[in-house]
Order: C-alpha cells, then structure tokens, then sequence
C-alpha cells in the first residue's frame, strides 16, 4: 500500500488533491508518455488551484478539475474513456457537497460531453440524486453541451477492446489482460477530485468510463453516493478510483469517514485501515483521495500505480504518473 500524507498547517487556507485512474501498469512510462500524463495532471491541479486561490467554493474547484481530465483523453472520463464489450462509451459522474451533502449523479451517460457538469445539473436543477443516461433534450434544457458517441471513443480505447474480447470475440475477457494493447498502460481508472475551500467547505467529484470491455448496463462505484464518491463538512470528502465492484461492496468512500466520525480514526488511519479491510483483503485494487475538515490530505492506493496530485495554499503543486 502506498500512503501520502499532508498533515494540515495553521496557516493553511485550502487544500485540493486529484486522481486519474489507479490499476496495474504492466510495463514502465515512457519519458513521452510520463511528460503527457503529468501534463494532463498539472493542468487539472492547476483548473482547481485557480478556484481556490480566489476564494472559490470548492464544489466550483473539483468540478474545474474533473472537467480538465475529461477533455483529456491520456484518462479514463469523457474523451478518451473505456468502452463497453458494444464498443460503446457509457459514462458515470457524481458531485456532492460537504456544506449539506447534497448530491447530484449520472450514470450511463452517452451524450453529456462533460458528465461533470450534467451530475452538476442533477444537483442544481432536478430534486433527484442520480439520473441515468439524460438524453439530448434533458441536457439541452440544464445548458449542459453534448456529443456524439464518436468523440468520446479514441484508437487507443479502441485497441484496448479489441485486445480485452481476444481472438474469439464471442467469448469477451474481463477485466482486459494484464498484457496491454499498445499505448495502454494503466488496465482501468477514474478521475476525481476533493477540495476544502477557505470557508472550510468539503466537495468530491468523480468521473469515470468505468472498466475496458464491461457489459452494457454496467454501473461502478462513481455515481454511488458512499461508494466512489463522498463530502461532509463535519469528516472528509473522498473520491475512489479502481474496479467499481469492490468498492460498492464496502461502500468505501462512506465507510472512511465513519472510521473518522465513529470511531475518532485521524484521515491517515481512516484510509489506510479502509484500504487495507475492503481492498488489499478482498484482492481489490484500487486507491482514494482525501481531504478532511482540517483541510489535511490523504493519497493512498493498493494497485500497481495511481495517477495523482495535490496543492495547497502553503505547498507548490505536485504531480505523479
């Protein structure tokens, strides 16, 4: 297991921390592919670090972060995003806010260009939680842009299919080969992001295209309040990243902040302890990012490797991949 922890300073005015897919990497980045990743990851620090230096909301800093990494096609949410064993991209998001828990989800999603900003309009403008699959005239009426399938699915993507159905398409793999299709080097993933703002508001958001080569209809952690994604002012915001089933099983993302509100865990104890019963046990994989009322910091996985990054307002931005 792997643990990085920002312990919180007094002076510390907000805090932010990003991921971008957790899972095996079968073989070392290239100096190229390490540049673009990093790239990717800076850049969305960056989107949410502009939102909080400015005294933004941090519900406003995650979402500017996951929107990055959706437009990114290096990660697994919006362009770029795993395809179904149909060849077809099914997308999940969720939003929540720490200040009143407040939710909003898609699932499913195939025509939201950024499915961020639709769970966004789930929470802003509908009184429902999770929605799935908002066809083009929903999203029309929240203002939330649209595409078409084709934007989403990339050669790529497309490769990693082809190589997770093997010879015999009629007998699909899953999850896909440890040996990777070229360009592949991390099996599955998920983008996220956890803020405290300098109000002392908590916020998640996570965004997914779920795992190469999954049945249509499948739904992940993501969009599952407790599982994938989770903010309450009073204990920690958290967004997941790995296969889906392993952390809907131990309703993950919930179960750390009742390690922090029940049993009076610090964050670090709280995910490493998590981690360790519902991942490293079970033969899960996967990791979370975390931050807590104090605004103290938590990165941990216990896959191979996890694209990640962190600011806050008394550090310099880091990135790794």
């Amino acid at each position: 297991m792997h643990l990085t922890h920002l312990p919180p300073t007094p002076e510390q005015q907000w805090s932010l921390a990003i991921h971008a897919g957790a899972g095996p990497r079968p073989r070392p980045l290239t100096p190229e592919e390490t540049a673009g990743y990093e790239a990717g990851l800076r850049r969305a620090v960056d989107a949410g670090r502009a939102v909080l230096h400015d005294g933004g909301a941090a519900l406003d800093a995650v979402t500017a972060a996951v929107l990055v990494l959706e437009d990114d096609e290096h990660f697994n949410a919006g362009r770029g995003a795993a395809l179904t064993s149909a060849g077809t991209v099914e997308l999940d998001a969720a939003v929540m806010s720490g200040t009143d828990r407040s939710v909003g989800a898609v699932t499913g999603s195939t025509r939201a260009r950024n499915p961020v900003l639709a769970a966004r309009a789930v929470r802003e403008q509908t009184r429902h939680v999770l929605v799935a699959d908002p066809d083009a005239d929903l999203l029309a009426r929240w203002g939330v842009p649209t595409a078409p399938q084709d934007y989403f699915v990339t050669p790529r993507r497309r490769a990693q299919l082809d190589d997770a159905l093997g010879a015999d398409a009629s007998t699909p793999r899953w999850p896909a080969p440890e040996s990777p299709a070229p360009g592949t080097v991390v099996g599955h993933g998920t983008v996220g992001a956890v803020a405290r703002d300098s109000q002392g508001n908590l916020a998640a958001a996570t965004s997914t295209g779920g795992v190469t080569n999954q049945m249509v209809g499948r739904i992940g952690d993501a969009p599952v309040v407790g599982a994938g994604t989770y903010a309450d002012n009073s204990t920690v915001a958290i967004s997941c990243t790995g296969i889906g089933e392993f952390f809907l099983r131990g309703v993950l993302a919930h179960d750390v902040a009742a390690r922090i509100r029940y049993r009076g865990d610090t964050l670090h104890d709280a995910v490493e302890s998590a981690i360790d019963e519902h991942l490293v046990a079970t033969g899960g994989d996967g990791g979370l990012i975390a931050v807590d009322s104090a605004g103290g910091v938590v990165l941990g996985f216990c896959s191979a490797a996890m694209f990640r990054g962190y600011a806050t307002s008394t550090c310099e931005t880091e990135v790794v991949a």
